[in-house]
């Protein structure tokens, strides 16, 4: 017997056909002897037309009442998942947030979890009974509040919650059958992996890829919580996730992902003292605005600094304002904006023990007359900024010169 935490996203429950497919294979992991807690999504689309909602509300609205609408399409799926599995013989309860309870801090919005009082789901559990778990939401206990934990949150509130039960594994259902080599829309010769570390998985998720959400993959490492990625809509066994020392042979580099919503911001001509980089990016924090890759050149007078950066697309309109808002604190003669660009990265845990893969990179690049905007590097990862328009080349090439292609 095994303990099995089940996540299934949004589109595993779009519609009653398909939560029914999700109670087949509830019902397979039942049958099998197994306690069985599920996490489930709303269905897909309903939180953009609940967000909607709340912005055609009001356009400043309470945070915790957004909270309160936004977390309740989690409960009809829930609702419904647990009614088809009675219908079926399989004993299910739902459970919304407030009364396992998963405890949150209050930052609504995007509350982190704290606890999770545990002690009446493993009894039901152990009894045969399938807790059917809304994801996405907590309870903020001081306030007793409603809390969401953000978007993507019900990957969280699963491996959070697989965590809490000491559960054997997390299976977090989605509609791919796998982590790839690289996104196999793009490259067609990618290949499923088998293994991957929760570090190559956490770079991956962090720099574009969109099979996890960061904080889960955050969560399992630190937990050290099997996860394995598989397939609502076919048979497989999918990929798992889990620690460096349970792979047996490490490739240099596992996969190749890229990034679109990136913006790149100039300022020229920057007075070269001491403590310019922070009147620059000390704004930028306090407006919560995240700045990724940094490079400074020495401009061309020899007397000042050029000093280029990237954010995300949505943070650019607030990353300009607040750089014009403190121009007092900085000189700068210009400032340039460019949206056209993508970061490629590769991601590998085999480039702590070999030299040269930044310079593959590089030369792969090089050979495709494909310009190397900024760079940034880390023990596992390499990362470039290049012009959008050679996003697929990038990609084909590297995947082909880390020999990454599928025979």
């Amino acid at each position: 017997m095994a303990r099995i935490v089940m996540k299934f996203g949004g589109t595993s429950v779009a519609d009653l056909d398909r939560i029914r497919n999700v109670a087949d294979k509830v019902a397979a992991e039942v049958a099998a002897g197994n306690e069985v807690a599920v996490v489930v999504s709303a269905m897909a689309g309903v939180t953009n037309q609940l967000v909607g909602y709340a912005g055609q509300a009001a356009r400043l609205y309470d945070l915790r009442e957004y909270d309160a609408v936004v977390s309740s399409g989690e409960n009809v799926t829930a609702g419904l998942l647990s009614i088809v599995l009675q219908d079926r013989g399989v004993q299910a309860r739902s459970w919304q947030g407030w009364q396992i309870p998963i405890l949150t801090d209050g930052a609504h919005g995007s509350a982190r979890i704290e606890k999770i009082e545990v002690e009446d789901l493993l009894r039901r559990m152990a009894a045969g009974e399938v807790a059917v778990v809304a994801g996405f939401q907590g309870f903020e206990p001081v306030r007793r509040r409603i809390t969401t934990l953000g978007r993507g949150g019900s990957d969280t509130s699963a491996v959070a919650l697989a965590a809490a039960l000491k559960a054997d594994r997390c299976d977090i259902y989605t509609d791919v059958d796998g982590v790839y080599t690289c996104d196999p829309r793009i490259v067609q010769r990618a290949r499923k992996i088998d293994r991957i570390t929760y570090e190559e998985m956490l770079e991956m998720a962090s720099q574009g890829a969109k099979v996890l959400q960061t904080r889960s993959v955050e969560m399992a490492m630190k937990h050290r919580v099997p996860v394995r990625v598989l397939s609502s809509f076919q048979e497989g066994t999918g990929t798992l996730v889990v620690d460096e020392e349970e792979i047996v042979e490490q490739a240099v580099v596992s996969g190749v992902t890229y990034s679109r919503d990136e913006a790149k911001i100039t300022l020229r001509n920057v007075t070269d003292r001491p403590g310019v980089a922070a009147a620059i990016f000390g704004p930028l924090a306090e407006a919560s605005v995240n700045v990724d890759m940094i490079v400074q050149n020495i401009s061309a007078d020899q007397q000042t600094t050029d000093m280029t950066f990237t954010v995300t697309r949505a943070d650019l309109e607030r990353a300009v304002e607040v750089i014009e808002a403190n121009r007092d604190k900085f000189d700068f003669k210009a400032m340039s904006i460019d949206k056209n660009v993508v970061k490629v990265s590769v991601i590998g845990v085999g480039m702590r023990s070999h030299a040269g893969v930044a310079q593959m990179m590089f030369s792969a690049l090089a050979e495709k007359g494909i310009n190397i905007q900024v760079i940034t590097t880390s023990e596992i990862k390499v990362s470039v900024l290049i012009a959008e328009e050679y996003t697929e080349l990038a990609l084909r090439s590297l995947h082909s010169a880390y020999g990454l292609d599928a025979a």
